[in-house]
């Protein structure tokens, strides 16, 4: 379909601001020292681009530009940082900005090591080009046949001018040297594929990492093999030696684990069991520091440091997201600056907007805490609970007791925790005597008082719990509330309330108090997730025929109905005022519903399917998780910093793809023609000097130009100065100016005759106004826009000496009043200037009074505004008299 010059094409009410929760993936880091600040930093990958930490504190330093794809591989030296994408990498200079871009490979690139001024990029063709940096020019290409030798790992060794060590999966080596393009010599393996390299620290001495788990301590000078370790977690991932006096070599694992060897005792020492739940990307021991960092596709970061009598490592430091897709997240809190959010992982974490180091972890859900720490388990998989589906928190409570309730996957009995302490709670609610299997927590809900918690079941069963004690406060219904399944719960803000859905297709009212049913609801069709704004008390329904329903819980009326979502509504939230509904569902869209009129007016379309959406409740950041993806994307309310407008969108607007935003805050970017044009959206709105004809409209002009023109002579006689004002001495020069509001110069009286006559011409003395002039050309084109327009610029003193001047005794005639009163008469006419005519007729009979019944042309002109006059007025008092009516009503009537 396509669109009109004018239409938009993105959302107009939210763009993408950055990601949290996002630290690692499954491409190892990079470890830099800068001889500058004297410090290390360590490099992640994150999707399109990489974060840059300092490792003392593990601190963000500095998040790069995004890449058009995904980052493949990465690599850094002390002045640049290399990362690849398909077939090409660019260098980046201060962590940040892309300065260098290497095009020449066909294939991916999964390899890059860095050469001096050269750096060396690997494809999986196999295809070797060594690239100089500045010129970005090819310096060297070699081509290798896969099924002989495919290369897997790079390594230069050190002290080795200009060579670089090859491994392959077929298990062979090759050493080259790159300036002369010479295969220096070919190391037979050890029949199994190299997936790892690492140069020891002696001279000659390289770790080779095999598929096998074995890692080979080989004397490249000699081709003689030192030692060999042997690991049973699979694959060798990485590989560190420990540089600061103690023999220590350690080695990844795809399960997670880590081992440390003693080197002199060649032995191992210690393991790391469980480092991270998923394999080890990469893992560094710091120069001539007794520190590691690891990183793994878990989303973590961690630091461990080597200070214990046996040579174990514990952790020091860590920056951890959340390592499986997200199930359900919520902002938490009034503030808007935590973000509550469980996942697939079993653990629930919270995230801050405002900086990284406010980030805490709740933990996994056990189910027997007390023995876990009595025993001192170590491997907990076996009672840890399941992932979380739903919960609800509220803080106003939390510092006596637990404020977060949550319903687990599969299971009944809910579990509380407490946001403040940073772990799970002391209580597990369910029913007593309801032991069947098949019976889980469905829907869940906490009062805004924080003391009871509402639990629905897939029975039909509707519990309420206290936080405080845990126990069971009573039930809604006999038997049970629904039919089916309970699919949402809330509670009103004044605990009177209480409202649950059934997948029945039936909503219902119950008091919160005595469990008594209040009023029931027939839906159309079955509810799918139900969400109450308390403040509001507009309760907002996705049914499962993708159409979305908000009642008002004081009426218990349907108010509005949206349709227009082509897949199941996952989630929905207000704004804090409750005018906008927000919908996020499975056909990738994020719709957001006005609900004083009633109409869509934003819809945008994702890459990912939205799961979840939460609105701050400070209204600033729009907050998503999508389907696969382990971050949690805001969205900054444009609304709040610039004008937006907010018109229905048509029937059949087709909304286009906005990208996910990246982990760093949006940058200017620079906009196309296209978008500079200014649409009609954002047109200013141009107010006409009269919205219709028959509205009276007052003139723009302060009331110092009219209001005082009855008391002029009362402030000439307050105003009067008491003395002459002096001359002074000697005036400085100016330039002469003509009196009146507008300044204006007086323009150099031309004396071109030098013999001009002294004799004063009289006529000079009887000249007209260009009022006056106005106001005659008016008796014969009836226009007297030009005389108001006159009249506009002048200040009280000079309408005065303009409507004075109108008499015949000053200079005027009787056709010229009779002008001046058709002119006001043509603007009570039209209705335009209204408190300006009555003031100028005002000041018209208080000078002219007395001469007026004198004059019958004038006083048939005094008839017919008289008429004009009574007719406005009387309409105008009608709509005074109504209005005031309606006022007072609202102010003295008991509502």
């Amino acid at each position: 379909m396509e669109r009109g010059p004018g239409e938009r094409t993105a959302s107009a009410l939210f763009a993408g601001f950055r990601a949290l929760g996002l630290f690692s993936n499954d491409i190892p880091h990079a470890v830099r020292f800068s001889a500058l600040k004297r410090r290390f930093y360590v490099t992640t990958c994150v999707g399109k681009s990489f974060h840059t930490y300092d490792v003392q504190k593990l601190s963000l330093v500095a998040v790069s530009n995004s890449l058009p794809q995904d980052i493949c591989c990465m690599a850094a030296d002390g002045r640049l940082v290399f990362a690849a994408y398909g077939n090409v990498f660019s260098a980046f200079a201060r962590n940040k900005e892309v300065v260098h871009t290497f095009k020449g490979h066909k294939a991916e690139i999964h390899l890059l090591q860095p050469f001096g001024d050269h750096v060396i990029s690997v494809d999986t063709d196999s295809v070797l080009i060594i690239w100089h940096i500045y010129s970005e020019e090819e310096y060297l290409q070699l081509s290798f046949d896969k099924s002989v030798f495919k290369i897997s790992a790079i390594l230069h060794p050190s002290t080795y001018l200009n060579k670089i060590l090859l491994g392959s999966e077929q298990g062979s080596l090759q050493l080259w040297n790159v300036k002369s393009n010479k295969l220096l010599y070919t190391f037979a393996g050890w029949k199994v594929g190299v997936t790892a390299l690492q140069q020891a620290p002696a001279v000659d001495i390289v770790a080779v990492g095999l598929m096998s788990g074995q890692v080979i301590i080989h004397n490249i000078k000699f081709d003689e093999t030192l030692m060999k370790f042997c690991q049973d977690w699979g694959p060798i991932t990485s590989i560190s030696f420990r540089t600061d006096g103690h023999p220590v070599m350690a080695a990844g694992s795809p399960c997670g684990h880590i081992g440390l060897w003693d080197l002199e005792d060649k032995k191992l020492i210690n393991q790391m069991r469980n480092a991270h739940s998923t394999a080890i990307a990469g893992l560094t021991f710091l120069h001539r520091e007794p520190l590691l960092v690891t990183n793994g596709a878990d989303n973590a970061l961690r630091i461990w440091i080597f200070d214990g009598p046996a040579g174990e490592g514990r952790l020091l430091r860590f920056r951890m997201g959340h390592s499986a897709p997200l199930t359900k997240i919520r902002y938490y809190g009034q503030n808007g600056q935590q973000i509550l959010s469980a996942s697939q992982d079993g653990t629930l974490q919270s995230f801050s907007t405002v900086h990284e180091k406010f980030n805490k972890s709740l933990g996994h859900g056990l189910i027997n805490k007390k023995r876990v720490k009595r025993k001192g388990l170590q491997n907990t998989m076996s009672v840890r609970l399941p992932p979380i589906t739903e919960f609800a928190a509220e803080e106003a409570r939390e510092s006596d007791w637990d404020g977060i309730i949550a319903c687990h996957q599969g299971k009944l009995s809910c579990s509380t925790w407490n946001y403040q302490r940073s772990t799970i709670g002391a209580h597990f609610l369910r029913p007593e005597g309801l032991e069947t299997d098949s019976t889980t927590a469905t829907a869940v809900d906490i009062t805004s008082c924080g003391n009871f918690a509402v639990i629905g079941l897939s029975s039909g069963a509707v519990d309420v719990y206290n936080m405080q004690s845990g126990i069971h406060r009573g039930s809604f219904g006999r038997d049970q509330a629904h039919k089916g399944s309970v699919r949402g719960v809330a509670v009103d803000g004044l605990n009177q309330l209480t409202i649950t859905a059934g997948s029945e297709g039936v909503l219902k009212f119950w008091n919160f108090k005595n469990k008594v049913l209040i009023h029931s609801v027939s839906l159309d069709s079955s509810p799918n997730l139900m969400l109450l704004h308390r403040d509001s008390g507009i309760l907002g329904l996705a049914l499962d025929d993708f159409s979305i329903s908000v009642l008002d819980i004081e009426t218990r009326k349907i108010v509005r109905e949206f349709s227009g979502h082509q897949g199941q509504i996952n989630d929905m939230t207000f704004s804090p005022d409750g005018r906008w509904l927000i919908s996020a569902s499975m056909d990738r869209s994020v719709r957001t519903w006005d609900l004083p009129s009633g109409c869509l007016i934003d819809s945008f379309l994702l890459d990912s399917a939205p799961l979840n959406v939460t609105m701050s409740p400070t209204g600033d950041f729009l907050a998503t998780s999508h389907v696969d993806h382990l971050g949690v994307y805001l969205w900054s309310n444009i609304s709040l910093f610039s004008v937006v407008s907010l018109r229905p969108l048509p029937t059949e607007y087709v909304p286009s793809v906005v990208m996910l935003p990246g982990t760093c805050q949006t940058q200017d970017v620079e906009l196309s023609e296209e978008t500079v044009e200014p649409s009609d959206e954002m047109i200013e709105y141009d107010s006409p000097e009269q919205l219709n004809e028959q509205l009276v409209t007052l003139s723009l002009l302060p009331e110092s130009r009219w209001k005082n023109l009855l008391n002029l002579d009362v402030i000439k006689k307050k105003n009067k100065p008491k003395e002459p004002p002096k001359v002074p001495k000697s005036a400085p020069f100016f330039i002469p100016t003509v009196p009146g509001l507008v300044p204006r110069y007086a323009a150099p009286e031309q004396n071109s005759d030098p013999q001009q006559s002294k004799v004063v011409n009289l006529g000079i003395l009887a000249q007209k106004s260009d009022f006056c002039l106005k106001l005659e050309e008016g008796l014969v084109n009836n226009k007297y826009e030009a005389a108001v327009n006159l009249l506009k610029e002048l200040g009280p003193s000079g309408i005065e000496t303009e409507l004075r001047s109108l008499s015949p005794d000053c200079g005027g005639s009787i056709d010229v009043m009779k002008s001046f009163l058709k002119m006001i008469g043509m603007m009570l006419d039209r209705k335009r200037d209204f408190e300006l005519a009555q003031a100028y007729l005002a000041l018209f009979l208080k000078l002219h009074l007395k001469m007026l019944p004198s004059e019958p042309i004038l006083l048939e002109e005094m008839t017919k505004l008289s008429s004009q006059l009574e007719e406005n007025w009387i309409h105008l008092q009608s709509l005074f008299n109504q209005s005031m009516c309606v006022l007072n009503y609202i102010k003295s009537a008991l509502l």
